[in-house]
């Protein structure tokens, strides 16, 4: 017996993904110190989104970022890419991968990022920095979301 795979169409599954929440937070401690509930805002825009982010995120050595999302249909290898720019100009690049996405599941993707000994002054952050994301399965491009940052 073959066993057959079927391909989803990826516009079906750009549909049916869906972000229902966004944490930012100090890794060490747990305390959550951003929380992004009305993040399904942020899919498919075309506009660039702002966001406020205590500015006590950038003295954690380590960063906890979760997302709870949710697939109606089945996704190969979920994986997102994250470039930092800075006045247009990219300071950082991020891969990570969570890989196979059950059909109609809710799940909570935790991503530990680690901070930099040297940090750019919050004065030169706050409002010049906008964060690409984009959502992947495989090389087919789920959604993509841009964020300005502004340090509060």
């Amino acid at each position: 017996m073959v066993k057959q795979t079927v391909k989803v169409d990826p516009q079906l599954i750009k549909q049916g993904f869906q972000i229902n929440e966004l944490t930012m937070g100090d890794a060490e401690t747990g305390n959550k110190l951003w929380v992004c509930q009305d993040s399904q805002q942020l899919l498919n825009s075309q506009q660039e989104i702002q966001a406020n982010i205590p500015k006590e995120l950038l003295q954690c050595k380590q960063v906890s970022r979760d997302i709870n999302f949710s697939s109606a249909h089945a996704i190969k290898k979920l994986n997102l890419k994250q470039t930092f720019n800075l006045n247009g100009q990219p300071i950082e690049q991020f891969s990570f991968d969570f890989g196979f996405v059950i059909p109609g599941s809710t799940n909570n993707w935790q991503s530990i990022i680690q901070a930099s000994e040297v940090m750019i002054p919050v004065e030169i952050l706050s409002g010049n920095l906008v964060v690409e994301t984009k959502f992947y399965d495989e090389d087919n491009l789920i959604c993509s979301i841009n964020v300005r940052i502004f340090y509060v």
